[in-house]
């Protein structure tokens, strides 16, 4: 708390009413002021207030990006140091930094470019954190407008496996239960998730769940440390002496996950685990599954897995004790080539036991940053448009006739494939809006080739990120306002699917900065 208040002595007053009345723009559970969604009191965490000094800080110095090959060796906690973006910004090959334009002359570049590009060589990328689901909708809209269906977010990269996965099997691309499912199960399953680092509030709920009696089982290749025992502040007794997390860890090795999953369900069957009458009543293709398995012997499934057929038995025995099982889990399962087959494979052992659909159990993709899940859901992603209607030739000629102009009726460009077309010299304007493809997509060498193939490159962006340093041919800043600054609010939906609505926060604001959603506007009027 010290530290916030240090960190945010500039504007004391504007932090306060961000806490106090804006939406947490960290992470996806979708704290509203101080009060959350799953237990009562006060909700405040330690990664919401590190993030504050974000939405509250002052503009950069005018000359900060003048030499960008001095700033390649910050960190990037160091160049969101800098300050706010404050003004659009103008690098062209050859020069050693950026300089303040109007953003007529920066919007009118991007128009210029943009017309004189064929579609399918524009990309459009958004991240999750801060972002509202009204500027993923716009941004959907103009570059559906624009002619292309190159536009994706932070979602795919993070569970596209899962919302593929889901739909394919249980009808809906989210989770099936809510943060208060785990305060009342039995057993909750971590499954490639490091929730101690990546979503710190899902420890509160489970120290609350432990002490009702929960059982924790975690599933990892590596033993993370937050997860043995984890210090929650807000507990007296957690916060001097932690809480005991986990009962049981299993550690199948990386790219193991199917093999163990499907031994664990092995050992079920046979042991007569399975409730028989909700596979009977409620599921498909079972039986297929259960002859599949019987081919295959469960010391080459441990093979395989990394695990000992002892470690399979011990889970499927905790497995089976348990009358309601949340399964949790994260970016360890879906970051696979067969991140898919492996979602599926933990939704076989979730449906095995009827872990769908009622109190106390469910299949949750945990969600990290605040936006991602409605990301997808407005649309703003290469493989579906609004409502999550996949792209094709009928759902295109619907949608063109409730927007007015044509619509393509094939898929986009994902993420990582505009990087590939980027560097395959195949995408002549690649704009962004928030993310950083050097820290999120892996080979940086290889990524960092491809941005600078591209002729022009639009970063919009609230602070400075490494990837705006490379060097290309043109290379514009637009600067964005924050989620509380946006004009009239904006609305956010959550890991369990609420869509919660952030009023616009009275206070500084940034130099020219714009809301996200009217800059896209304003660039599709120029085109």
């Amino acid at each position: 708390m010290a530290r916030a208040a240090w960190d945010n002595r500039h504007a004391p007053l504007y932090a306060w009413r961000i806490l106090s009345r804006g939406v947490c723009d960290g992470c996806a559970l979708g704290v509203s002021g101080f009060r959350d969604w799953t237990i009562e009191g006060i909700h405040l965490c330690t990664t919401r207030l590190s993030l504050l000094s974000l939405n509250t800080m002052r503009a950069m110095e005018p000359d900060a990006l003048a030499d960008v090959a001095a700033l390649r060796t910050r960190s990037g906690a160091e160049l969101r140091g800098l300050g706010r973006l404050a003004y659009p910004m103008l690098r062209r090959r050859g020069e050693p930094g950026f300089h303040r334009v109007s953003w007529d002359m920066a919007l009118d570049l991007v128009a210029a470019r943009v017309r004189a590009a064929k579609p399918d060589r524009l990309g459009f990328y958004l991240t999750a954190r801060g972002i509202t689901n009204e500027v993923y909708y716009v941004a959907q809209k103009v570059a559906r407008f624009l002619g292309t269906n190159n536009i994706d977010n932070a979602a795919r990269i993070c569970h596209a496996p899962s919302t593929g996965a889901l739909k394919r099997t249980i009808g809906v691309a989210a989770t099936t239960c809510s943060y208060t499912d785990v305060l009342k199960a039995d057993l909750v399953v971590l499954v490639g998730s490091d929730v101690a680092n990546a979503q710190p509030v899902f420890m509160k709920y489970l120290d609350i769940a432990r002490w009702r009696g929960t059982k924790v089982a975690v599933v990892n290749p590596l033993r993370e440390p937050g997860l043995e025992r984890y210090w929650v502040p807000s507990s007296p007794e957690s916060a001097v002496f932690g809480t005991k997390m986990t009962d049981e860890f299993f550690a199948p090795h990386t790219g193991g996950d199917v093999a163990f999953l499907n031994g664990v369900l092995k050992v079920l069957i046979e042991d007569g685990g399975v409730d028989e009458r909700f596979v009977r009543d409620h599921t498909a293709g079972f039986d297929e599954l259960r002859r599949a398995l019987a081919r295959t012997s469960l010391r080459d499934l441990a093979l395989w897995s990394g695990a000992s057929t002892d470690d399979m038995r011990r889970f499927a025995r905790m497995y089976a004790r348990s009358n309601g099982t949340v399964f949790v889990w994260s970016m360890g399962m879906t970051q696979h080539a067969c991140g898919t087959d492996n979602v599926l494979a933990l939704i076989n052992l979730a449906l095995a036991r009827g872990n769908v659909g009622r109190p106390g159990a469910g299949l949750m993709p945990v969600r990290g940053h605040s936006g991602v899940q409605g990301g997808a859901e407005m649309g703003a992603y290469a493989t579906v448009f609004p409502g999550g209607v996949p792209i094709a030739a009928e759902s295109a000629r619907e949608l063109e006739r409730a927007y007015g102009f044509p619509i393509r009726g094939e898929r986009g460009l994902s993420a990582a494939e505009m990087v590939e077309a980027a560097g395959r010299g195949a995408i002549d304007v690649l704009y962004s809006s928030g993310g950083n493809f050097l820290e999120t997509l892996p080979d940086p060498d290889a990524v960092r080739g491809a941005l600078e193939r591209v002729p022009l490159r639009v970063h919009q962006d609230i602070v400075v990120s490494s990837q705006m340093l490379v060097d290309g041919e043109d290379v514009v800043l637009l600067p964005a306002m924050t989620r509380y600054e946006q004009p009239g609010g904006g609305t956010e939906t959550t890991t369990e699917r609420r869509v919660l609505f952030s009023p616009e926060i009275p206070g500084p604001r940034v130099g020219e900065a714009r809301a996200e959603w009217e800059i896209f506007v304003d660039l599709a009027r120029r085109v």
